[in-house]
């Protein structure tokens, strides 16, 4: 487990600790509720079965009843109280043992579809509808009645996501089920969007520094350049979670597309004033709720944040991303021990050829990147730009085998949402994670406003991905010795 999901998995801790706090009062209100139940933290079979007891008797009380909201809130507690080892048996058992039942299914439908009295049709339809409704749903709404429920219920499914339903099969239909519920109440009516600045509560901030999942916040000083007066913060937020930002960009004024993240984020460069900007840069777009993945919030972050920046500085006339490209190298490497990939013309090959003879290299790819710090040697540097710069335009053209998504995920976030593959930039992220991703190069994804729409319904129909004309050549340059169909990665879940 590397720093970043340790540092995650704490924050998620502390988030339970703080919930076994705010619902102690709520399940003393069941009679006997202050008869504390205690589990071992790795919930032992015992414990198992006692736990399921609870959320059977859950589950028979009336719904919406106060005993039955207390009963959920001892069960939420018994949860928030075990280790991790704990926590994943007692989802298994919520899993597995208040599922469907699928002969009741049978029998409801076998029902309905040979009634002949249409009377009988509707009381049939909602016998069905029950059946095939899994008897936990019923203990999840409960949870959502809870105070800060609905936040409990987004790190729940973060921890569900975590477990790997791959390797634990038997949580899918949980899964399934919990994602359902939490997107019909994260729909986009219900959100609201804030513009958040330095004066922001401090509780807050601190928690955007926490999510913040693109280019780490290093410090408060930091912060704090990012919410001067020639940046925009916003974020959704969700009126049961008040103090909870869902997802939030990040936002720079500048003239022109930028090219480099180094100097968006130097805290020493000039501040620009906003009236005098013609382009509003996103360049970081994190999601704070892991709980929320697959759930759609950030296309229409993007529009409303749009439709704000407009309101405010009007004269703004470009809204473009400066993004990474996460797994491009993991796809270029794959490629280079498979296939022997080179993308390089004749009178590039014969510079490598001779800068391999001066520098004693043998003139593969491969060995000109395996340079230490190659990227800042000015002549491999220089050799390496355009046919990189080429190969990347060429991964972000990738799809998914027998789909018309393209493989990078980043890249299918934008053009689902209908913008423009404008520009790659060479040296765009030269940092460690920069360079062991993407060799440094970040995209300007455009979000041209009379053709979002036109540029959106094409990708998602027929896969075709909005271009400018320079990366488009780009393309069909390499696209005539290597069909794309060829080059579906092999490391394409990586990417």
């Amino acid at each position: 487990m590397n720093d970043q999901k340790i540092k995650r998995a704490d924050f998620l801790d502390r988030t339970l600790k703080q919930l076994r706090s705010t619902w102690s009062d709520v399940s003393r209100n069941i009679r006997g509720g202050d008869q504390v139940i205690h589990f071992n933290p790795n919930l032992s079979d015992e414990d198992l079965g006692r736990l399921h007891d609870l959320i059977e008797r859950c589950l028979e009380a009336p719904s919406g009843e106060v005993s039955a909201r207390a009963l959920a809130a001892r069960i939420g507690q018994s949860y928030m109280s075990l280790s991790r080892a704990g926590r994943e048996r007692f989802l298994i058992l919520l899993a597995t043992d208040f599922c469907v039942d699928e002969d009741d299914i049978r029998v409801a439908a076998r029902a309905y579809t040979k009634c002949k009295v249409p009377e009988l049709l509707p009381k049939l339809r909602r016998e069905l509808r029950t059946q095939l409704d899994a008897p936990r749903i019923r203990l999840l709404t409960q949870f959502n009645a809870l105070p800060d429920g609905v936040k409990f219920l987004v790190d729940l499914r973060e921890e569900l996501i975590s477990l790997n339903t791959e390797k634990n099969p038997r949580l899918l239909g949980l899964t399934s089920d919990l994602k359902w519920l939490l997107s019909s109440w994260f729909d986009i009516g219900f959100l609201k969007l804030e513009q958040l600045t330095w004066d922001s509560p401090a509780a807050l901030l601190e928690k955007l520094i926490e999510y913040e999942a693109v280019h780490e916040i290093a410090s408060w000083d930091d912060l704090k350049n990012r919410l001067d007066t020639d940046r925009r913060l916003f974020s959704f937020f969700h009126p049961s979670m008040p103090g909870e930002p869902l997802i939030f960009v990040q936002v720079a004024l500048v003239n022109g597309l930028a090219d480099n993240i180094h100097v968006l984020l130097d805290p020493t460069a000039p501040i620009l004033d906003a009236r005098e900007a013609d382009t509003a840069i996103f360049y970081s777009i994190s999601n704070a709720q892991r709980g929320l993945v697959g759930i759609s919030l950030g296309n229409h972050l993007i529009k409303q944040v749009v439709a704000s920046l407009k309101q405010e500085l009007p004269h703004l006339k470009k809204f473009s991303t400066l993004s990474p490209i996460p797994g491009f190298m993991a796809w270029l490497d794959a490629q280079l021990d498979t296939t022997g990939l080179t993308a390089f013309n004749d009178r590039e090959k014969k510079t490598l050829e001779g800068l391999a003879r001066k520098l004693g290299l043998d003139p593969k790819l491969r060995s000109f990147m395996g340079v230490p710090g190659w990227y800042k040697n000015p002549e491999i540097a220089g050799a390496l730009e355009a046919p990189l710069k080429r190969l990347c335009a060429y991964y972000l053209n990738l799809k998914r085998e027998g789909g018309v998504n393209v493989v990078n995920s980043v890249a299918h976030f934008h053009l689902s949402n209908g913008a423009v593959i404008a520009r790659l930039n060479w040296h765009g992220n030269t940092s460690d994670k920069g360079i062991a991703r993407s060799a440094g190069i970040m995209v300007n994804y455009l979000y041209d406003l009379d053709s979002i729409d036109q540029n959106s319904e094409a990708y998602s129909h027929t896969g075709e991905v909005a271009m400018a004309h320079a990366v488009k050549v780009s393309v069909e340059k390499l696209t005539k010795e290597i069909p794309l169909r060829d080059l579906v990665a092999p490391s394409r879940k990586k990417a």
